[in-house]
């Protein structure tokens, strides 16, 4: 096992320059997710990180060396991709084995190796069979038992489950994080899944053009987002922003006010965002904000409701069933103390 160490790292395409002045630090052990939308640079940052681009300036470390100019199979690393990239010709059990054949290892010490990552990973029974003859989710527990016979300083993800259902990716995901709890291998794992990255990570990079937005442990970045960016990424559904003016000790929303109890570095009169959770926000009939539903939509345990005010959108979470119906006026009290205020020009939060 070896932590990660990213300094300034940027990466350019000819004139196109995609990763910008990246830090990051990952701790021996930790399992850390790159999250952000498609084009951000999560992939492109992995990528560097496993040697399969070159760095364009910055430096990588893996368990204190730098590893700019070493190749791909002298950084004692291991990575599952997306597509699998399993063998076709090759039973699973020489899948699995391949990489510690190509090393020359002992026969005895090979069988081992694959018969302790088939019993981590239930792949007993298909050891004889050919890729083709495995659902998806047995192809993906291939390549991940093909990367833990390899015994490697560091695990590689990238976005390993997209392929998979929805129910499927539910039950990888916790695998893959049970399989990190048992191997304590230091993990980097890519997705543009929040939700995978919210109940996997010990840490979260939050990334859009290649920068860095925010990092921090899931519940931080849920608790504590540094900008709307983050505060509307981190999180399902997104946080609501409503626009508003700052006065007295609150936000000026239409004709109502929002006490805000938490410190905010504001002024009378400056524009900014109102932000609350959709679970944060509760239909009451004193409630002070006064908003119409628009659709209803029930999901057994929790009800989501799509409201409109004043031509803007909220989407309230309650656990309660309700009588509401599409067209009723509804009236909403906000969580003050979990309230969130940003600036509307820069979409920086506001806290103090």
């Amino acid at each position: 096992m070896a932590s990660v160490a990213i300094e300034r790292v940027e990466k350019a395409f000819g004139s196109t320059k995609v990763i910008h002045g990246v830090d990051v630090g990952i701790e021996d052990g930790e399992f850390c997710v790159l999250v952000g939308p498609s084009g951000c640079g999560k992939s492109t940052l992995l990528r560097m990180i496993a040697g399969l681009e070159e760095i364009s300036g910055g430096r990588i470390s893996i368990g204190g060396r730098v590893v700019n100019d070493v190749p791909p199979k002298e950084r004692d690393i291991a990575m599952v991709f997306q597509n699998y990239a399993l063998y076709p010709h090759m039973k699973v059990r020489d899948n699995m084995a391949f990489a510690l054949m190509l090393a020359k290892r002992p026969q005895a010490e090979i069988d081992k190796r694959v018969s302790e990552a088939a019993a981590i990973l239930g792949l007993d029974p298909y050891l004889d069979r050919y890729p083709r003859q495995l659902s998806g989710g047995q192809r993906q527990r291939v390549a991940m038992g093909r990367a833990i016979v390899r015994d490697p300083q560091v695990f590689l993800f990238d976005e390993p489950l997209s392929n998979l259902d929805a129910k499927l990716r539910v039950s990888m995901r916790t695998e893959i994080k049970a399989l990190h709890q048992r191997l304590k291998t230091t993990s980097i794992y890519v997705t543009h899944d929040q939700i995978e990255a919210m109940t996997m990570a010990d840490k979260i990079v939050v990334m859009r053009d290649g920068i860095v937005e925010q990092t921090g442990t899931p519940l931080q970045l849920y608790d504590h987002p540094v900008n709307t960016f983050v505060a509307g990424f981190i999180g399902s559904p997104a946080m609501n922003m409503v626009e508003g003016v700052w006065e007295s000790g609150g936000v000026r929303v239409g004709d109502a006010h929002v006490p805000v109890p938490r410190p905010m570095r504001t002024q009378n009169g400056q524009k900014v965002l109102l932000g609350t959770r959709p679970e944060h926000l509760a239909p009451d009939a004193a409630g002070a904000l006064a908003a119409k539903v628009e659709v209803i939509e029930p999901t057994g345990a929790d009800t989501m409701l799509m409201c409109t005010l004043g031509g803007q959108e909220l989407v309230v979470v309650v656990r309660d069933r309700v009588t509401l119906r599409p067209g009723d006026p509804v009236r909403l009290t906000p969580a003050g103390d979990k309230l969130h205020v940003f600036d509307a020009a820069s979409g920086k939060s506001l806290s103090a």
